[in-house]
């Protein structure tokens, strides 16, 4: 399995982490977790559980782009050691936006944020 591959299943298993997060959160401030309505318990969230929510969704949208980017890769055929290290860049970047936007790091978030936007994009035009 190459790089690529690996890093997109990790990209595409990220937000569901958050997600349990996001439940364990729900269970701490509600003491349970209200599996008939899970939305609308989620955005009644504060302070990390809603920070929790918060970065589950950025993951989810994060993850539309990269994956593009590793198709467009793809398509091409093409083969570069450059590709793997975009994406495994793109992996830890959205690793520490997500303990960023847990522990309420706003400016490195967004750092964080920018570099796996970048490597998402580079993937198309490498």
């Amino acid at each position: 399995m190459s790089v690529l591959i690996i890093c997109l299943f990790i990209g595409a298993i990220l937000p569901i982490a958050l997600s349990w997060v996001g439940g364990y959160f729900r269970m701490q401030q509600f003491g349970k977790v209200d599996n008939k309505n899970p939305r609308a318990q989620s955005a009644g969230l504060e302070d990390t559980g809603a920070r929790a929510v918060a970065a589950q969704q950025n993951a989810w949208e994060a993850l539309a782009l990269f994956t593009a980017g590793v198709v467009a890769f793809h398509a091409r055929e093409s083969v570069s050691d450059i590709a793997g290290i975009l994406a495994m860049v793109w992996v830890a970047a959205r690793v520490l936006h997500a303990i960023f936007y847990l522990i309420d790091l706003d400016v490195l978030r967004s750092l964080a944020f920018m570099v796996s936007l970048g490597c998402s994009l580079a993937l198309f035009f490498i």
